[in-house]
Formats: structure tokens, C-alpha cells, sequence
């Protein structure tokens, strides 16, 4: 298993983009080679062009989700996905060799590339979902729970399903009835925990129990650990697949003795720092559109073009956040509310640029001012968070650290507006807390570009 900013990934996944990464490097640089009209190139400018071609080969299909294997992922989605990398590669190649002509490949060398790239990434990613569907190289654990916490764990690994796991057995209390829709075998009584794991050919075992005091077969998973088996708890598990706190299950002890939420001075400083230098560079290269759309605003409707109101922000203290008006000016007449689907509040204008997030926009001004940042948990109104509050434990915690323009909720949970919504959010939010870095702020900004492209998320 390989663990990046928290989560662990199954070596499988690591082999399968460098894997690509390498032999498409190797099969254009062939390519490239073999042409007669390349010759008269160095060996230095032939890799310049083979990395500038792979790189943006291996960015789409990132972009398109090829990377990310789900429950149910079949091959004609990602023979679909695929063709759709491959033309959004050849118009960001086109439009990089329009710029710089003189790295322009030929055609000849240009098509070969297109057919390297459908055949081998095609052969690659069928033996990979081949591999997947059969749970070659997961690794096989036995579970020790009860109750709801089996079904959460459960649920999880359906939702990641290229975790890299796969539960060989469950072992309940005894006189408890057995799980629902679980296809494994399953025992009641926690005797004789070592002899199954063995007779499984696990050695690793997730406990997952509601409540642990009273319950916890001490002896039995004592026993296991000392015959060199590795044991989990269900909590930390969750984490480590899905990229969130389960908050349902997790008690304070458990927050204040893992590992995590350190925000020493530098890190910080740093990340402001690079908050701010992205916040001023997108507000000069977004000049163009902030007066276009502030123009449309003024002409659709009536009102002023931004809209200011209270959100709360580091460590509870409540700032005023700056948005491009996308609602009516009446539209909290009757007070605040959630917003909805298809909300008819919303203007014309209001939709496209929320869709696009360009209403986040003028948000940027609020990280130079130091209110946000440019990465965080995204601020919540005051009625709104008084209620959460009292309804989701830890709930306040999420304001230990500046609300950003974007962050973990936004990139890995759609678009909500409910109570169950702000908990599964702040499971995420919770998550980039603990594991808070400059790294991890630089990809979810990538992340967020690949959610502003593809639409996702926004109301």
C-alpha cells in the first residue's frame, strides 16, 4: 500500500500510471526515432517533446477519471472515457504546437502518436479492470464488528472500490443477528479470532464495534497481534480509503491521539503565502471576466453587481464575504435559506456563472485580506452554523483553521444543502485538517479545475 496526504492507495494503482507513463514515454520516443525527417534532432529535444506528449496524454486521462476505478466501472465507460481523453488531448497538443511550431512533431509522427496512445492505454486499462474484477493484488482482511459500524465499514469499500481490500470474513457478538447483503462468511462469537484469520489467510484484521467497552474481545485480538497480525480500528480504516472522519463512530480520545492537525508557524505562513500569490494572480487574469460579467449583471437585473454577506470564518470570528450577485436582490425577503435545486431565486446570468463557479470570483479579495485562504473548509453563514453546531458534533472545529475558495468537501462531495449533507462534508473537511499541507492545497486547486471543467457540484 502507498500513502499519499493520508490515504492509502493499492500498489496496484501505482503501477498502473507509471506503468503507462513509462511505456508510452518509451513507444513515442521509438516512434520519434524511427522517423527519417527526426534525425537532424538531438537526443535531448526528442525527450522534450515525448514528455511534453506524454505529460499531457497522462493529464487527460486523470482528468477524465481513468485513474479512478469505481464499483461497477464497465468496460464501455471506459472505452467512452477514453476516446473523450484522447480528442482533449489532441486539442491541447494542437493548441501547444500552434504556440511553439517548431516542436510540431509532423503529421506522420502526430498520428502515430494517436495510435500508440488508443492501443496501449486501451490493452493497459482492460488487463487492469480484468486484474479488478477478480481482486488480483487486494488485500485480504478479516472484520471483527457489530451493528451499523459493519454496514459503514461495508459501504465504504463498495464506494472505493479499487481500494485495494477485499473482506475475506466478518466476526459478530454472540446472539447477534448476522449483517444484511453481505456475500462472505460470517460467525458469531469472538472465540478462536486467530484460527479463522489463519484458515482466511488474512493477516490483518479491522475492528469495527459500535461501542468498544465491554465488547472488545481483548484476549483474542491480543493473541493475534502477538502472533504478528496487523490490527485496525474500523475508524482509522475509513480514513485511510475514503479521505474522511467517520464523526458517527469516532469519540474525542480518538481525535486527540492520532496523529495529525499540527499547524506549526511555517506551514502556515506558506500557506497563505501561496493562498495569496494564486489569489492575486487570478483576480489580474480574471480581470476580462469580472468586467463582462459585471456588465450582464447590471443589465439583467436589478441590484448591485456583488454581494457582501456575514459568514464565519478562523476560529468563529465573522467577516464579510464577497460573491458576484447570482440571485435576485430580494431573495432572503422572508430570511436565510438553503440553496436548492433548480432554485427560482437564481437569475439568468446567476446560472451560468455559478455553474462555471465564476461567482467565486471576488472571493479571491477576501484572501488578500487575510479573511480566507485560498484552500479551507468553505464558510458557513452564522444561522446556519449556530444550527449545525447543536445538530454535528465537532461541528466548530472546522473553524480551527481559515475557510478557503475551494477545499477537500468541495473536490470529493457534490453540491448539498441539508443537515446530512454538512456532515458528510465536514467528514472531509475534518480529513484536510489532519492532514493539512502546502502539497495537498496545490492538488485540490488542481483538482478544482478539473471540477470547474467538467461542471461538477456547482447549484
Amino acid at each position: 500500500m502507498l500513502r499519499i496526504f493520508g490515504k492509502k492507495y493499492p500498489l496496484r494503482k501505482f503501477i498502473l500510471f507509471t506503468g503507462e507513463g513509462f511505456f508510452l514515454f518509451i513507444s513515442l520516443y521509438l516512434i520519434y526515432c524511427s522517423q527519417p525527417h527526426t534525425a537532424a534532432l538531438s537526443n535531448s529535444d526528442i525527450i522534450f517533446r515525448v514528455f511534453i506528449a506524454v505529460s499531457v496524454c497522462l493529464l487527460s486521462l486523470y482528468y477524465f477519471d481513468l485513474y479512478n476505478f469505481r464499483y461497477g466501472y464497465s468496460y464501455f465507460e471506459m472505452s467512452t472515457r477514453l476516446f473523450q481523453a484522447l480528442g482533449s488531448a489532441c486539442i491541447f497538443l494542437g493548441f501547444f504546437y500552434f504556440l511553439f511550431p517548431r516542436f510540431m512533431p509532423g503529421r506522420g509522427v502526430f498520428l502515430k502518436e494517436i495510435v500508440a496512445f488508443i492501443i496501449f492505454s486501451s490493452i493497459w486499462r482492460y488487463i487492469y479492470i480484468w486484474f479488478l474484477k477478480r481482486d488480483i493484488g487486494s488485500k485480504p482482511v478479516l472484520v471483527v464488528g457489530q451493528g451499523n459500524a459493519i454496514d459503514r465499514l461495508f459501504s465504504e469499500i463498495k464506494e472505493n472500490s479499487d481500494c485495494g481490500y477485499k473482506v475475506k470474513g466478518v466476526v459478530i457478538p454472540e446472539n447477534e443477528p448476522s449483517p444484511q447483503n453481505i456475500d462472505v462468511p460470517v460467525w458469531n462469537g469472538f472465540h478462536k479470532i486467530l484460527e479463522k484469520a489463519r484458515d482466511l489467510g488474512v493477516d490483518e484484521i479491522i475492528v469495527a464495534l459500535q461501542e468498544k467497552r465491554g465488547v472488545l474481545p481483548v484476549d483474542e485480538l491480543l493473541q493475534c497481534k502477538m502472533k504478528g497480525l496487523s490490527i485496525i480500528d474500523g475508524e482509522t480504516f475509513i480514513e485511510e480509503i475514503s479521505g474522511k472522519l467517520a464523526i458517527d463512530s469516532i469519540n474525542p480520545s480518538w481525535l486527540i491521539f492520532k496523529e495529525g492537525f499540527q499547524k506549526g508557524p511555517i506551514k502556515m505562513f506558506f500557506k497563505q503565502l501561496i493562498g495569496s500569490m494564486f489569489a492575486f494572480v487570478g483576480l489580474l487574469l480574471s480581470l476580462p471576466v469580472t468586467l463582462l460579467v459585471s456588465l450582464l449583471i447590471k443589465v439583467e437585473s436589478e441590484g448591485p453587481v456583488f454581494f457582501k454577506q456575514e459568514r464565519v470564518g478562523y476560529e468563529g470570528k465573522t467577516f464579510t464575504l464577497i460573491k458576484f450577485r447570482s440571485m435576485r436582490s430580494d431573495a432572503e425577503k422572508d430570511g436565510a435559506k438553503w440553496a436548492q435545486k433548480d432554485d427560482d431565486r437564481v437569475t439568468k446570468v446567476g446560472k451560468v456563472i455559478r455553474k462555471l463557479r465564476i461567482d467565486e470570483i471576488p472571493q479571491m479579495w477576501n484572501v488578500l485580506k487575510g479573511d480566507m485562504n485560498f484552500v479551507g473548509p468553505r464558510p458557513e453563514r452564522p444561522e446556519f452554523v449556530e444550527e449545525l453546531k447543536k445538530k454535528i458534533k465537532y461541528y466548530d472545529q472546522r473553524h480551527s483553521v481559515k475557510p478557503g475558495i475551494t477545499g477537500w468537501a468541495q473536490i470529493n462531495y457534490p453540491y448539498g444543502a441539508s443537515i446530512e449533507d454538512a456532515k458528510r462534508k465536514l467528514e472531509y473537511d475534518l480529513y484536510y485538517i489532519k492532514h493539512m499541507s502546502v502539497l495537498l492545497d496545490l492538488y485540490i486547486i488542481l483538482k478544482t479545475v478539473k471540477t470547474i471543467l467538467f461542471r461538477e457540484g456547482s447549484r
